[in-house]
């Protein structure tokens, strides 16, 4: 007797109802999932390819969009949903097709953006890429989440949807930039801190969603035996599907994979990803609590706008704050707030103060620079020697500054008198400068001294002759 079709299909759950789920385009679901996993499948690669490529480079151009770009184009998210559909279903042929897929994707992703960073003339490491190798809890729980949307998303797909056209998921989760941060510390040169921090990452989305998916999938049913009888049937004729089944692979994980197996395997790698996770958030927070206490602090010690710049330095077991203000502050002070430091955050302090001028006495003192020179004192005679350096220190730039490089000044004289200052200068040229050039000279000192009634003569040498130290004198 034939059963008729629709006694075949299990009744629907209160969460299948609650999220919608067809049970008749379940077939049709794990039919498409199925097709992700697909290790021949050119355009997959392609996109990987693209993906991994567009990644590096923006990775190096330190340019979150273009880093987007790569998340919306990656397809990473097939194999993996189709990992936790493998697990869900039990699915041995699906889930050594989606792992095959995986491992072949991440190597070629690192491969690729390696080689990419390798051909770069620079290897900076770029803001990006730091942000990519310190994963924490809070990773974790982005990974998650983003597995269960993205699980839902597929399971109410039906006939209508995509698998791997999750543009927000992949967004959230970022498969492709961890593995593209790995292939930037392997291609500048093995850099075992960036590669660990972002293989750590990466490792935690994959757990974190694989995990998401199974839950998910097994939930809604996709592990009913309508579907698996459907799917088996459409893959009736696969020789190494039929091999694999048979084979005693498939009789030693009847056994041993079986579901309360696998739960206990998922929830062992999240446990194991979940404690260096920990240590990496209470270590932000220990630095988040250490920097709040240091912005408490300085507000205390310093009156409003007198810090010009900070510095703080947070490590495991010491805090360094660096201050530059244009106000001092006496030792007592800083050993009192020295001490609040460590009292709030736990770890030993040292801070220390350079004080510097502030604006408005820098602008007074250039004020000052910038004034004409005072008059001649009464008596020459005691104030000469001072006179004679800061006259030449003065005039012996600008005129440098004025005078034409084809040719060089060999020395000159400065001679003060009752109508102005007249300097005569020695010069080396093969023709004489003539009028033009000097009045035009003549005008510039003028401006730039602020002394309009200097003169200039000059004289041209023959040769370069050695300059004495008196070379420049005043008589």
């Amino acid at each position: 007797m034939t059963v008729p079709a629709s006694d075949t299909i299990p009744r629907q759950t209160a969460l299948q109802r609650w999220l919608r789920i067809d049970q008749h385009a379940k077939p049709m679901v794990y039919a498409r999932v199925y097709q992700t996993a697909d290790v021949f499948n050119i355009n997959y690669w392609l996109e990987i390819v693209f993906s991994a490529g567009i990644a590096a480079l923006g990775l190096a151009l330190n340019s979150p969009a273009v880093i987007i770009g790569a998340m919306l184009i990656s397809p990473l998210m097939g194999p993996i949903m189709a990992t936790g559909l493998a697990l869900a279903a039990g699915d041995l042929y699906l889930a050594v097709k989606a792992i095959a897929n995986l491992v072949a994707s991440i190597a070629l992703a690192i491969g690729l953006s390696a080689f990419i960073v390798w051909l770069l003339p620079f290897h900076s490491v770029t803001a990006e890429v730091l942000s990519r190798i310190n994963p924490d809890l809070l990773d974790l729980g982005v990974a998650l989440f983003s597995g269960l949307a993205g699980s839902v998303a597929v399971c109410r797909a039906g006939a209508d949807g995509a698998v791997t056209t999750l543009p927000g998921v992949a967004i959230a989760v970022a498969l492709m930039p961890p593995l593209c941060v790995m292939g930037y510390g392997l291609g500048s040169g093995l850099n075992t801190r960036i590669m660990g921090g972002a293989g750590l990452l990466f490792l935690t989305n994959l757990v974190a969603i694989v995990s998401s998916a199974f839950m998910v999938f097994l939930l809604v049913g996709m592990n009913s035996p309508d579907v698996r009888a459907e799917m088996e049937l459409a893959r009736k004729g696969e020789p190494f599907a039929e091999t694999l089944l048979q084979g005693p692979l498939a009789r030693v994980l009847s056994k041993g994979g079986r579901l309360h197996w696998r739960i206990l395997m998922l929830v062992v790698l999240l446990a194991a990803i979940a404690v260096p996770l920990r240590t990496a958030l209470k270590q932000v927070a220990g630095e988040a609590v250490a920097r709040g206490a240091v912005q408490d602090v300085v507000k205390g010690l310093l009156p409003p706008g007198a810090l010009v710049s900070q510095q703080i330095e947070v490590e495991r077991d010491s805090v360094a704050v660096r201050l530059i203000a244009t106000r001092s502050v006496p030792d007592a002070r800083l050993k009192e707030a020295e001490e609040e430091i460590e009292r709030r955050c736990g770890r030993k302090a040292e801070m220390s103060v350079a004080s510097v001028a502030s604006q408005s006495e820098l602008a007074q003192l250039m004020q000052k620079l910038a004034l004409p020179l005072p008059s001649p004192p009464k008596s020459v005679a005691a104030t000469l020697p001072d006179m004679q350096q800061e006259l030449i220190a003065r005039i012996t730039p600008v005129l440098n500054s004025v005078w034409p490089p084809e040719a060089p000044i060999q020395g000159f004289d400065v001679a003060l008198s009752a109508s102005g200052i007249a300097l005569n200068v020695r010069y080396e040229s093969t023709q004489t400068l003539g009028k033009i050039p000097l009045d035009m000279i003549t005008r510039d000192l003028q401006g730039k001294l602020g002394v309009p009634n200097l003169s200039l003569t000059a004289k041209r040498v023959a040769a370069p002759r050695r300059v004495s130290r008196n070379a420049n004198r005043i008589r």
